[in-house]
Order: C-alpha cells, then sequence, then structure tokens
C-alpha cells in the first residue's frame, strides 16, 4: 500500500501512526468519520465515537453511559425499559408514570403483561376471576351480579332458579306456574306429555294438562252434545329467570 492510499479519504492527511477506521473500503481519520457518520447521541446530544458503543432503539441513539431513564437516571443498558413520548423510563417509572392500576388489587399492570379492560375498569389477568371459584374468568362467559362477577357453573349454582322437572338450572326460556319455575321444554301436560309452554291448558290438584286431556280425564260432559265441558284455561308465555 502507497502512501497516497493509506490517507484519510477525506481530508487527505496521512494515516501512518494513527487511529482510522473504514467506511465502504475507504480509510478515515477518527475527526473525518465522526464529523461525516457519527450518529447524535440522543442524551448528551454529541457524537457518538468510533469507539463507544452505539445504543439503537427506533432510529436514535445514545452512548451506552446516556441510556438511561429520563425519571430517576438509572441505567437501561441490557434491562427492559418503556417509551412515553418518545422518551425512555425504566420499568418502575413508567409503571408508577403512567400504567393504569388493577380495580381488584389497585397495584400497577407492569408494561408488557396482560390486562383485562371491562366496563372502563382494568384487571390483572390473575385478578379477573370468578367471585364463587376464584378461577380467573379470561375469555371465558361470565354473569355479573351487583359487583361481583361469575363464571357460569357458579352463577347457576349460586343464583339460578332450578327447574321443579329436571332440577337442572334455569338459564333462559323458564316458566312459572304456580309459583314453580320451569324450563319451557320441561313444563308438559301431565296426561299426553306434550309442551305446554305458549299453549291453552288448565290444572287439576296442581298439575297441568293440556285442554284435550282435562276434557277426557276430568271434565263434565255435555248432555246435549256429549263433548267435554271446559273450565278455566291459562296461557303462559316465556320468562326468562335471572
Amino acid at each position: 500500500m502507497d502512501n497516497k492510499a493509506f490517507d484519510c479519504y477525506n481530508c487527505k492527511n496521512t494515516l501512518y501512526g494513527q487511529k482510522y477506521t473504514v467506511r465502504e473500503d475507504n480509510p478515515y481519520c477518527v475527526k473525518c468519520f465522526e464529523s461525516i457518520f457519527a450518529n447524535k447521541c440522543e442524551g448528551c446530544k454529541n457524537p457518538i465515537e468510533c469507539d463507544s458503543k452505539d445504543l439503537c432503539y427506533k432510529d436514535s441513539h445514545w452512548h451506552e453511559d446516556c441510556f438511561k431513564c429520563v425519571k430517576c437516571a438509572c441505567s437501561l443498558v441490557e434491562k427492559p425499559f418503556a417509551a412515553k413520548d418518545e422518551l425512555l423510563l425504566c420499568i418502575d417509572c413508567y409503571s408508577n408514570e403512567h400504567s393504569a392500576k388493577c380495580f381488584n388489587c389497585k397495584a400497577n399492570i407492569m408494561p408488557g403483561s396482560r390486562k383485562i379492560d371491562y366496563k372502563g375498569c382494568n384487571w390483572h389477568e390473575t385478578c379477573f376471576v370468578c367471585q364463587g371459584c376464584q378461577q380467573p374468568l379470561g375469555s371465558k362467559s361470565f354473569v355479573p351480579k351487583q359487583s361481583s362477577l361469575y363464571c357460569i357453573p357458579c352463577y347457576e349454582k349460586e343464583f339460578a332458579q332450578q327447574c321443579v322437572a329436571c332440577k337442572k338450572a334455569i338459564t333462559k326460556d323458564g316458566i312459572s306456574f304456580e309459583d314453580q319455575p320451569f324450563h319451557s321444554e320441561c313444563f308438559l301436560c301431565s296426561g299426553c306429555k306434550k309442551k305446554l309452554a305458549g299453549e291453552k291448558f288448565t290444572s287439576k290438584d296442581d298439575n297441568p294438562y293440556c285442554v284435550e286431556c282435562f276434557g277426557n280425564l276430568f271434565a263434565e260432559k255435555c248432555t246435549a252434545c256429549a263433548k267435554p265441558i271446559s273450565g278455566k284455561c291459562y296461557t303462559i308465555l316465556f320468562y326468562l329467570f335471572m
């Protein structure tokens, strides 16, 4: 290599005996390289020297010693951090200043952790639990009751009325007869067992019968036409028990 080939590509000063660096196969003295190519540090606003570590985040650059939390000035090198309005914060400072607080435990919800948003309030995923079994609700279906939340099995166990026919919880299409709750599909004629919900029926000894069965089994017959004389009839629509 001749002397000309080993001059700084920019200022043409010799590089023999001097520190230098190479850019696109061209040698530069340290001063020229830093003035032309070095990134400006977002912390101290000075160029990041050739022999300094250049830390980069979202197209911005820092000296290693300048890569700090803007609030408490602790180093962020090799540590988790968060950004707010292009300012870097350690996790503790970000949480204290900007993180949502859990509606249940009142603690900060740390950046990067999962949270549940329900009716404008935030929960830790582990705090959003069923009041009954204390299991996380996550993406499960649930029912609010006053200020508490219940998974479907716990809600049915604690609050839902039980069908007097099948003894299972009534969650939809429930009806009431003689102050007794039934599923609509369980409210049947005591004679022929057809569904009575939405149909005309009558009762005998607190047992429901369709009009036809009641007439055949219990009604007096007309002496003129021999047809059953119907008594009082009911029609029950659907109700949802909560």
